[in-house]
């Protein structure tokens, strides 16, 4: 998030002095973005994978501090709650076989944690939600013990006024008054991240958010949380809710959550995204850098802008835009929707689907958006992440007035020629986007998502077992299937 996080309360002082920064970073973002051969480069992606330490039972083990102090690895870090951590891939060029490159290091750093986790007695666990969590596993004693998570979590709860309330409905029904917000580290994610031109950032990042909902649909991997069946991908309702710093007095009424899927089409670029956030989000880490950054741009510098991208990591859009100041600088889309697990190949399959999808919707994104208004598309996702593979969704046609209505299956299965274009025009190995897009279309011929197996799976041993222990039995098997390292859609329900 840019820049070290060392003090947990700050003074009104500290916020006008951060607040007057974010404007300055706000006018440096723009006079670089319009300098002439910014960010223009070879198209790169990179991926960060969350997963879950876990003990013999399936349980959550809190010991992240102890297993990193083991590794030299630095792609390794910790995560929100105890029993969470997280790997941060190299990035890579995405022409030629970017995939095969990432798939590899998956299973190399994923090789290193686990032979550092079972020095703690711990397992890993590469799953959306992890399905054994109780929730005496949650709470104040569950956060990682560091500034910055410490923090994070006062700054929410303080601007919240109240405890959190979650409610999330599927085929169980969830009701939960909670007191911090250690509930969102319940989540594990795979974050992709796309390097995108300065002048391509609007329409690639339209592609994205019309992308997304059907992608989401068929990588579902979330669908049980505190023993309750609820959403395919229930990630989505939960971070949205378990990080609301939202009061329910009248003056909060009008605020945005958070966790957003946005406000509307982008028109200007990435600029627009940025200056959004700042607008729309009171800040919660008035954390302040020592560099002025109109000052750096008029000495004809690039701007680290350390508060803007802070405060840019406080509003958690599942898309958004990245400014990275390393080398000569350039834009990214930060991809946050996607799932972790089931295996590597899964999701390196996912990204793929993603990243293709994107990326070729782009070419004709402009002609397809005025036939779907963007609450549509927000509509989609909702869907998609409530009802995976059973969505419907909204799609637009060229030429056309409004959308057709589509079940996310078909959806799927026409748009998987427009994500190996994505993939092949971007310079990918026709070879490999060819075999990751046949693990996509095999698991929705067979609609056999992560979600789809462990409900499927559930249910059978629920049949002799009590929930938890069948939720501990499944979560077992699901381990075992996983280390075989085969794409989720052949794993067997039955035993």
């Amino acid at each position: 998030m840019g820049l070290a996080i060392q003090q947990e309360e700050f003074t009104p002082e500290e916020h006008a002095r951060f607040v007057e920064r974010l404007a300055e970073s706000l006018e440096a973002l723009r006079q670089v973005l319009r300098r002439p051969g910014f960010g223009v480069g070879p198209v790169t992606m990179g991926a960060e994978l969350e997963v879950a330490l876990v003990d013999g039972a399936g349980s959550p083990l809190p010991v992240n501090q102890q297993v990193l102090a083991k590794s030299k690895d630095d792609r390794l870090t910790l995560e929100l709650n105890r029993f969470n951590m997280e790997m941060n891939l190299r990035p890579s060029l995405l022409a030629g076989r970017p995939f095969t490159g990432l798939q590899a290091q998956l299973d190399d750093v994923l090789a290193e944690l686990k032979r550092v986790a079972a020095t703690e007695g711990a397992r890993v666990a590469a799953v959306g939600i992890l399905p054994t969590l109780r929730q005496g596993d949650l709470g104040k004693n569950a956060l990682t013990p560091q500034a910055r998570y410490r923090a994070l979590a006062t700054a929410i709860r303080k601007r919240r006024d109240g405890p959190f309330q979650v409610a999330i409905a599927g085929d169980d029904t969830l009701n939960l008054t909670w007191e911090d917000v250690t509930l969102e580290g319940a989540n594990t994610s795979l974050q992709f991240h796309l390097r995108v031109a300065p002048e391509d950032f609007a329409r690639v990042y339209n592609a994205a958010q019309l992308a997304t909902g059907p992608v989401l649909a068929a990588c579902g991997n979330s669908p049980v949380f505190l023993g309750k069946r609820l959403w395919e991908e229930t990630r989505v309702a939960l971070f949205q809710q378990a990080t609301d710093d939202r009061s329910d007095s009248d003056e909060a009424a009008h605020l945005h959550p958070r966790v957003t899927f946005g406000h509307g089409w982008v028109r200007e670029g990435a600029h627009e995204l940025f200056a959004e956030a700042v607008a729309l989000y009171p800040a919660l880490l008035p954390v302040m850098g020592h560099e002025s950054p109109l000052e750096v741009v008029a000495a004809g510098g690039l701007p680290k802008l350390e508060e803007l991208r802070l405060h840019q990591g406080t509003v958690w859009s599942w898309n958004r835009a990245v400014y990275d100041p390393q080398g000569e600088g350039h834009l990214r889309i930060e991809f946050r929707a996607l799932p972790s697990g089931p295996t590597p190949v899964d999701m390196v399959a996912n990204g793929a689907f993603l990243l293709g999808l994107t990326l070729g919707l782009a070419e004709r994104v402009d002609a397809l958006l005025p036939a779907l208004p963007f609450w549509q598309a927000r509509r989609n996702f909702k869907q998609a992440a409530h009802h995976g593979l059973g969505a419907t969704l909204l799609w637009p046609a060229e030429a056309a007035p409004s959308p057709r209505v589509v079940p996310a299956v078909d959806l799927v299965k026409q748009l998987l020629p427009v994500a190996r274009r994505g993939l092949t025009e971007a310079g990918v190995d026709a070879a490999e986007a060819d075999g990751l897009l046949d693990i996509i279309a095999r698991r929705v011929a067979l609609q056999r998502t992560g979600a789809r197996w462990q409900r499927a799976v559930l249910e059978r041993l629920e049949a002799h077992m009590p929930r938890q222990d069948a939720l501990a039995a499944m979560l077992e098997r699901y381990l075992e299937l996983s280390e075989e390292g085969l794409p989720v859609h052949t794993w067997p329900v039955e035993r």
